[in-house]
Order: structure tokens, then sequence, then C-alpha cells
């Protein structure tokens, strides 16, 4: 909206609400100024300015310049004086009013003045974020969500600097209130999905909020489903990449796991390195992982189908190993699977349930010690291992 500033700060703030329109992270500051009082706001991202109160901040001694002045005064001080501060800049067009918010600063409007002043301050802090330990990369960002919530829209609203990117919050929790916050870019989002989360949302009755995955399993379409039907992330720029896609990113307070919505199966094998690599290496890598999960669910089934009902179609020579690795067995090979089944999951457990270096070593050591040892006493086969 290239269009330029008016005269009437009323115009100005109903244009600049209509554009910040569901930007629950953009927050509006009206106030008086001068001894006249004189109508004026300020527009800013909540997490990027946090406090214009404070006297020692570019902000603070700007207004509290203006507070004294009368109204005759004001307009001659913005446009000789005001400009001489360090980081203030004059702003003529709506757009560029949207970029100065977008980018992290304060911007300024005020009744009968047709500029905007833009007033620097500290940008998108650090916040604390430090890199996602699931989602490990080569390439891109280290940044991780937090617990706080306004972080993570930060976070976001940092990536995609548009007033399409909406951040809608909802308070759940009867005893709780946590803030749940969806975000999302409206020129590009799916409506029919939008209203039927917003709709699940509201009708949450809950005592307590605390994590991502409560949401996840009160809201999810199939609550019997062993299958996850939301994706969930870590990682600012893969919730990126789903928001520019059309989709919903769900944050909840207090948690740094967001939740994206709607997930299909192909969702669940891309990484976020699939973004920054050629197109042929990361063709390859999905390839794999498509191949991968498919003997991973369906290897044991075709194992035990051929073993017990079509062993005609294996070669002679691997019949005979079979056969051979089977003969000190004395279980059936449906037990065999299901025994493997059992202690890797018990593996598997005991290496995320123990702290440290510890539960990382039970993981490795563990499974070769009882895969060994199981084929040693004739528990289980060594092809089933």
């Amino acid at each position: 909206m290239n269009q330029n500033l008016s005269l009437s700060f009323a115009r100005n703030s109903q244009t600049l609400d209509r554009l910040f329109q569901g930007c629950d992270d953009i927050k509006k500051h009206t106030m008086k100024l001068g001894s006249e009082t004189v109508d004026a706001c300020i527009y800013y991202v909540e997490v990027a300015v946090d406090n214009m109160s404070v006297e020692e901040s570019v902000i603070g001694k700007l207004l509290g310049r203006l507070m004294n002045l009368p109204k005759n005064e004001i307009y001659g001080f913005l446009a000789a004086n005001a400009l001489g501060i360090t980081d203030v800049n004059e702003l003529s067009t709506y757009d560029e009013v949207l970029m100065g918010v977008m980018v992290g600063d304060a911007v300024l409007i005020i009744d009968g003045y047709d500029k905007a002043i833009k007033i620097k301050s500290k940008g998108y802090p650090m916040m604390g974020v430090s890199s996602s330990e699931r989602e490990e990369v080569m390439r891109g960002s280290r940044e991780g969500f937090a617990d706080a919530l306004k972080c993570n829209t930060a976070l976001m609203r940092k990536r995609i600097r548009s007033n399409h990117l909406k951040v809608r919050e909802f308070i759940v929790g009867k005893e709780s209130n946590t803030t749940v916050a969806l975000v999302y870019l409206d020129n590009t989002v799916r409506t029919q999905v939008l209203q039927e989360i917003t709709s699940r949302i509201n009708r949450l009755d809950i005592s307590n909020l605390t994590d991502s995955g409560i949401i996840e399993q009160l809201t999810e379409e199939n609550v019997y489903s062993p299958f996850p039907q939301y994706q969930t992330t870590e990682r600012p720029d893969t919730a990126v990449h789903a928001i520019m896609k059309g989709r919903i990113t769900l944050f909840v307070d207090n948690t740094p796991v967001a939740l994206l919505l709607p997930a299909n199966f192909n969702d669940f094998l891309k990484t976020p390195d699939d973004y920054y690599e050629r197109y042929t290496i990361v063709t390859l890598a999905r390839i794999i992982r498509y191949l991968a999960a498919f003997f991973s669910l369906c290897l044991p089934a075709v194992y035990l189908a051929v073993m017990n009902y079509h062993p005609d179609i294996l070669p002679a020579n691997l019949l005979f190993s079979f056969a051979g690795g089977r003969a000190s067995v004395p279980f059936p090979s449906v037990v065999e699977v299901f025994i493997m089944e059992f202690a890797f999951e018990l593996l598997r457990e005991a290496g995320i349930r123990i702290p440290g270096p510890m539960g990382s070593t039970i993981g490795i050591v563990g499974g070769l010690i009882i895969g060994q040892a199981a084929v040693s006493a004739g528990i289980v086969s060594p092809v089933i291992v």
C-alpha cells in the first residue's frame, strides 16, 4: 500500500489498524502529547520494543521532550530537531510504516503531521534462544523455539516481515489461563482449516494446559489412531516454510514445541536440510527415507509371511541359511519378532529416560550385548536381530 500518510491522525490510525488487524503481537499505544493534548500513538512489535517508558531509551527521550511542548512547537521540533537524535527517521508512506514496525522498530504518528517517526530500538533480541537438540541440521539457522510464547511469535515475525502474517491469541484453561497462538498468512491459509482449528480451540474445556501435546490430543481428528496427525517442530525456519505453504503453526505458552497443521505422511519425512541443499541431493535423500520407512514397517511382516507360508520363493542357499540360524531357537518366528521388538523398545526407553551420556551409551552398548546374548542363548535367530 504505497500511499502517503495523511495529516489526519484518525485516517492514519484507522488505515494502520486495518493493516495490522489480526496481528496480536503488534501493539498500539495511544497517548496525548504537548500542553494542548495532541493525539498520537506508537505501533511496535511487543517483544522487540519491550518498554517505551525507559528514560534512557531513544523513545523515552523523544516522548519526554514532546510532552511539554505547545501544539504549534511540536511539528517544528519534529522537523528540525527530532531527526538529530540518533536512529530516528521520517517515513512518508504506509508501506514504510509497515516495514519499520516489522523490522522491530517503533513508529510514532501524530495528529496534524503527515510523516511518521521511526524510532530505532534494539530490534529482535536473542531472547535466550538456544538451538534445537531434536532437529539437528548441517546448514541453516541454529535458533530454536523457547518456552515463552511471545519470544516464539517474535522469531516468526523476524523471518516473515509482512502484515499478512497474523497472530491470533486465545486463553485456554480455567485455572492455568494459558496463552495459545495461531500463526499463519491470511493470503495463503485455507479458510476452512483455520475456522476448524479455531472452533476446536474455543470448544476446549479443561482446567490446566501445560504443553502443546495436550492441545494435539484434544483437537485431533481421530483420537484412536496410533499415527501422529500434527507435525511438531522446535525450529522457526521449519515453521516458516510450513506457513509459506498455507499451513498453520500453533504455539502454547511455556513449551518450545510448536504444532504444524494440517500434516500429511510426506511432511514427516522432510528435514530442515531439504530446503538448503541442491534438489538432486535432497531427492536422493528422500528416496532413501521412503525406502527406510517401508523396510522398518514392513520387513518383519514380510519375513514372517515368507518363512511361514511361502518359503519356496527364496533361493535355496538363503533358505538353508535361515533354517540353520533357527535350528536352535525353540520359538516360532512370530514370537522371535515380538521378543526383539520388545527388547529394543526397552532399550529405546532407557536411552531416553536416563539423562546425560549414559543414556546414549546404554542404547548402543545394550543393543550390541543383548542382541549377541540373545543369539548365543538360542532365544532368537541372527536374521531376526
